[in-house]
């Protein structure tokens, strides 16, 4: 009896003390996973924040690597906008009547911010759970995907809404372009119509001098094109930002010029922004594992040694 009431008391400590090291691993094992998913995350908002240089000079180096191209480009849109009146009445009157659907608002946001609410929330929501699925599940790929598609969205607002709309300061084209009606301002049957300066619309919208190029297609088309080059994959995101589009078509007001140079530098900006969050990632890695062979420094020594079994040398090395 005595026997076995001292192996009990040898082995209820045993167990407490194992189940409190076992918890102690545990809860060390969460510490480690958080403290690493907070690296990554840290990380990554690093690499956006030190990249945003190298954005810019992935878009410059578009247009300059390829003089000829550019040149192209160019002169089609110039000959876009000389077309401009044929092509947008021909959207007014032939393919907008054959779009007929609206996607339920999801007002998630609730802001008096057009280019956040509404349709665009298509857009937002999926970024925004893609992040926070991403880093509850400490996944790398998903959070560059999802901080990626925002600095495009910003950069899509920032050039074409407040750079290039201000600059351009094109009108929008009046709705029915092709009857005998005069326009009336600010709509315009004039596809030349730049030039209407005012101050800065940091609102998107239909007024005055906003119309070049569009903003909203600038926007879908910056976000598909880091999803595409992110995953592979043209026909989901494209397919999606097409569907959210065109269930507004009515609302843009645009000419046809304006929507195609939108998407053009639209995709420029989410190429840029793609190649620049690589090459940041690449030299992040390079530094982390690569030395200076030039500052790589052995101490050698060669120290004679006798014993009363043998007589040889002793080569030790430091560094």
């Amino acid at each position: 009896m005595k026997s076995l009431l001292l192996l009990l008391l040898l082995i209820i400590p045993l167990s407490i003390l194992a189940q409190v090291d076992s918890l102690q691993t545990k809860v060390d094992s969460l510490q480690t996973k958080k403290e690493k998913r907070f690296h990554v995350a840290g990380s990554i908002l690093k690499n956006s924040i030190l990249s945003v240089p190298g954005d810019f000079s992935e878009m410059g180096h578009t247009f300059s690597s390829d003089w000829k191209r550019t040149a192209i480009y160019s002169g089609s849109i110039l000959g876009l906008i000389a077309t401009d009146k044929i092509t947008t009445g021909y959207l007014h009157e032939h393919i907008e009547p054959t779009i007929d659907y609206q996607l339920p608002k999801i007002g998630i946001f609730k802001t008096k911010v057009g280019w956040i609410d509404g349709d665009n929330a298509y857009i937002l929501c999926p970024i925004i759970g893609l992040y926070a699925g991403s880093l509850i599940a400490n996944r790398e790929k998903g959070q560059v995907v999802a901080v990626n598609a925002i600095k495009s969205i910003s950069y899509s607002y920032i050039i074409s809404h407040l750079f290039l709309k201000t600059l351009t300061a094109r009108n929008r084209p009046q709705r029915p372009i092709n009857d005998d009606r005069q326009a009336v301002e600010p709509w315009t049957k004039n596809p030349w119509d730049f030039g209407n300066y005012q101050k800065v619309e940091f609102r998107a919208g239909p007024r005055g001098g906003t119309s070049f190029p569009s903003f909203h297609t600038t926007f879908y088309f910056s976000v598909a094109k880091v999803f595409q080059m992110e995953y592979n994959n043209y026909w989901i995101p494209y397919t999606i930002v097409t569907g959210v589009w065109l269930s507004n078509i009515k609302g843009h007001d645009h000419w046809v010029s304006d929507i195609l140079l939108g998407g053009l530098v639209g995709t420029i900006i989410g190429k840029s922004v793609v190649n620049s969050s690589r090459k940041q990632m690449a030299k992040n890695n390079l530094s982390a594992y690569n030395y200076n062979p030039k500052k790589f420094k052995m101490t050698k020594q060669l120290v004679p040694q006798i014993s009363s079994s043998m007589v040889g040398f002793h080569f030790s090395g430091t560094f």
